[in-house]
């Protein structure tokens, strides 16, 4: 792997679980998963945490597969991996948390122009 993709893979890792994890909010409540029951949460909630944990758990992959020492060739990457981990468990956690759909509802008719 290249220096400048092992430096930015922390990110990229970060970037797809935002999109999958909001691709998966959209959908989840425009599919009614909220009112699925998936064991002792809704099927939404499962797919949300399920998603971000995959994410998580790459994140803390890539590492731990980075070399601890070597000076500028492992710090960089090293530092985008931390920051790609970080954000993820940050940005992610209030979808994870706040009763989501009914939110969403919300927003929606609050932003809706009346003709």
């Amino acid at each position: 792997m290249s220096f400048l993709a092992r430096s930015l893979a922390g990110p990229m890792i970060w970037a797809v679980t935002f999109s999958v994890v909001y691709a998966l909010h959209g959908a989840g409540c425009a599919l009614g998963w909220d009112g699925v029951s998936a064991g002792p949460v809704s099927l939404h909630r499962a797919a949300l945490v399920g998603s971000w944990a995959l994410g998580l758990i790459a994140g803390a992959a890539l590492l731990l597969r980075l070399p601890a020492s070597g000076g500028v060739q492992s710090g960089l990457p090293r530092a985008g991996a931390w920051t790609g981990l970080v954000a993820t468990l940050f940005t992610l956690f209030p979808v994870l948390v706040i009763s989501s759909c009914d939110t969403a509802r919300a927003l929606a008719i609050f932003f809706v122009i009346p003709a």
